[in-house]
């Protein structure tokens, strides 16, 4: 068996000669010359993506106005598929809706989103990429008392 060679597992022969002759350019020639940018990537998140590149689809906000407590498994769903939920209870058991804001608790607990109240009965459900900003609380609970 003949001696191992990494050049030649990459398919350069050993009597490979690196000193490769490479013209320099005229200064004179590209001194007229605009340089050439190309367009970096945008980073998303750590990612590369191209400019080029498909826009993700529009996030929506789903209305929900349950009037069964088994209601609550389709609105937990959207939240799992990264879709905001806005819940009317007003048609509803007092009971029941206890029980269906109980489960959105865990559901965007299980999921980093969040939960707000932005109505008398009436509540904001969001998965974690959604940023809620106000604050409705504080003129609810002035106009509920």
């Amino acid at each position: 068996m003949g001696k191992f060679s990494m050049s030649r597992f990459f398919g350069i022969d050993d009597d490979y000669d690196e000193t490769t002759d490479y013209q320099q350019p005229d200064d004179r020639e590209t001194s007229n010359q605009q340089p050439v940018e190309t367009p970096a990537p945008r980073r998303n998140g750590g990612k590369v993506v191209s400019i080029n590149a498909p826009r993700p689809s529009m996030n929506k906000i789903a209305l929900f106005e349950p009037r069964l407590y088994s209601d609550v498994q389709e609105i937990a769903s959207r939240l799992i598929k990264d879709q905001a939920v806005i819940v009317n209870l007003g048609r509803i058991e007092k009971g029941q809706a206890r029980r269906i804001i109980d489960f959105l608790t865990g559901t965007v607990f299980a999921i980093e989103g969040d939960i707000e109240r932005v109505g008398d009965q009436i509540f904001l459900c969001t998965p974690r990429n959604f940023e809620i900003k106000g604050d409705i609380s504080a003129n609810l609970n002035d106009k509920l008392n």
